[in-house]
């Protein structure tokens, strides 16, 4: 590196003298020229080399022309001290709006769409958030770089070499568009075909190379194909059918990634199910977006925006199962009023029905807003002492459990409830309903659909317990299905590894209520699960969307690039 900047190293533009400058530059300047004054970035270099050390760690989704442009705005000669005293005041906020847009936090669109819900947050859940923000291993890590840059400013000349890597990085994808154009996506097979027939239908093409063009069309041609796709239910039920319910456990904040890090994989509640997908995708990282999806698992994954429109009524989950005599039910462990949350399910998926009510069940935890959790055991035995009183020969309920959910507190000491705890809690419940079920006599699918993670773990892109971006460790979640009841005796697990998501529910209680498995000495599996359909991954916040394409993951903030997901 060249030499220079020995004194005033942390010094921002305009407060270095005219006597800073180099021998070898002083005949260029005179004073009839004072807008030929250049000086280096000062300070601002460990702010561009703090960034750097960020983007090269992955840590960034960084904007190199946006930072530029700040560069040019801190070196550009200004003839007057109170000009570059305003510049150095000016440049602060917007220096940490930069840094803001260059990390992979929550966008204004975002937090503007969240904000009511935020302010909702108690002061304890604030604190609990802010002390996870502070990363201790980064901030020793800053500490050193500060240490290491005063040092090397004695000899050293930062600002050239800034000001070359982020060029470098600007100018380096500029590069490609010298090269021949890609081959853009081609348009995939004819959308419209029935769920039944998904297995004969070709995939979304995904030959072409991952560019910002190709992977917009893909993408576009992932919802196209989704328009067209829905499950058929039978117009009525089979003469023989034998009555059962149908149980949906929509669970929030249980990924498999959740599992494994509380190290409960071998918990004794997996022994239940009869069928388990693999690679089930929730396609959203909220509450709202992920139980509104599964309750329109009859029609193709469709946008984020498109959620918020009323979905057609072939497309409503319950609703098909309400037309053929099922009769309709709802028990959440807490009160829905967070977010609207139950107002969007009657406003979008057309939920009308009155939940179960909560009036005296106990409750050990309190939500982050401080309303209550009730526990998920005196919940699933309320409703199985309902359900023992009810003539209604089939029923079909729509569980809610928040009980997972992150900033949730012991209500006996106020303290944070960890979530390992909390989680083995609700699978030894879960575990004892099951098995409950199972000597009651009653016939039961029991389908458990988690809404999405938890984040426990976080990465490079989001701190733990924070999913305003669907990350494959969010949105992968363990979704199974119990056969409770039926004459075959409960033997294994069948597993269903292809890529899949709600349509593939949908279709599963479809052939459920369309046959008499539950009579059968023997069910046919084979039948029950072959040619069940798959959807690619895709999932979709309001301003953030993450896909799968040749096995990779990227994503997309906004209206800006595709990036590959940080590993």
């Amino acid at each position: 590196m060249a030499l220079g900047e020995r004194s005033r190293a942390l010094s921002f533009p305009g407060e270095q003298a005219r006597g800073d400058i180099p021998l070898m530059m002083r005949h260029a300047i005179s004073p009839s020229s004072p807008w030929q004054e250049w000086q280096g970035l000062g300070g601002w270099n460990l702010y561009f080399l703090g960034k750097l050390a960020l983007l090269w760690t992955g840590y960034l989704n960084f904007h190199p022309l946006p930072n530029l442009v700040f560069v040019a705005f801190l070196l550009l000669p200004l003839p007057r001290p109170t000009w570059r005293r305003i510049r150095h005041w000016v440049a602060l906020p917007l220096g940490f709006a930069l840094l803001y847009h260059d990390t992979w936090l929550p966008g204004i669109d975002s937090i503007m769409s969240q904000g009511g819900q935020v302010l909702s947050f108690s002061l304890a859940y604030w604190l609990e958030l802010m002390n996870r923000f502070i990363n201790w291993e980064m901030v020793g890590v800053g500490f050193v770089m500060l240490v290491a840059y005063l040092f090397l400013a004695q000899w050293l000349r930062f600002t050239p070499w800034i000001v070359l890597a982020l060029a470098w990085l600007w100018m380096a994808p500029q590069l490609d568009t010298l090269l021949p154009a890609s081959k853009v996506v081609a348009k995939s097979a004819e959308t419209g075909a029935p769920a039944e027939q998904q297995e004969i239908e070709q995939q979304i093409d995904e030959s072409a190379p991952p560019t910002n063009e190709n992977l917009t069309a893909y993408l576009n041609d992932f919802y196209a194909e989704e328009q067209g796709r829905r499950v058929s239910f039978p117009a009525k039920l089979p003469s023989d059918a034998a009555p059962f319910d149908v149980l949906i456990i929509n669970i929030c904040s249980l990924a498999w990634s959740d599992v494994e890090a509380s190290e409960l994989t071998t918990h004794p509640v997996w022994r239940h199910f009869d069928i388990f997908f693999n690679n089930f995708n929730s396609a959203t990282s909220y509450s709202g977006p992920a139980s509104i999806r599964l309750l329109r698992a009859s029609c193709g994954q469709p946008s984020h925006e498109d959620l918020y429109v009323a979905a057609p009524r072939q497309c409503l989950l319950m609703e098909n199962l309400a037309a053929l005599g099922f009769e309709q039910q709802v028990a959440m462990d807490h009160s829905g009023a967070f977010g609207n949350y139950l107002k969007g399910l009657g406003e979008y998926v057309g939920l009308q029905v009155t939940p179960m009510s909560t009036e005296r069940l106990p409750h050990d935890l309190a939500s982050f807003d401080g309303e209550p959790v009730y526990r998920d055991d005196a919940l699933f035995r309320r409703w199985l002492d309902r359900r023992s009183e009810s003539q209604a020969r089939r029923n079909v309920t729509f569980f809610n459990l928040i009980g997972l959910h992150d900033g949730n507190r012991y209500v006996a000491n106020r303290q944070p409830a960890p979530y390992k705890s909390r989680l083995r809690t609700q699978l030894d419940q879960l575990d004892r309903f099951l098995s409950e079920l199972a000597t009651s006599g009653r016939r039961v699918a029991v389908l458990v659909v988690p809404e999405h993670g938890a984040a426990l773990a976080g990465d490079r892109m989001q701190m733990s317990g924070l999913r305003d971006i669907p990350s494959p460790a969010i949105t992968q979640v363990p979704a199974g299905v119990a056969l409770i009841g039926t004459r075959e005796p409960h033997q294994k697990t069948r597993y269903v590894d292809a890529p899949s998501s709600y349509l593939a529910i949908s279709e599963l209680v479809s052939r459920l209520v369309g046959g008499n498995w539950f009579d059968k000495e023997q069910i046919d599996w084979t039948a029950l699960l072959d040619g069940l359909p798959e959807t690619p991954s895709v999932a979709e916040n309001q301003g953030s969307i993450v896909i799968q394409y040749q096995g990779q993951y990227y994503i997309r903030l906004g209206k800006g690039e595709w990036v590959p997901y940080p590993r």
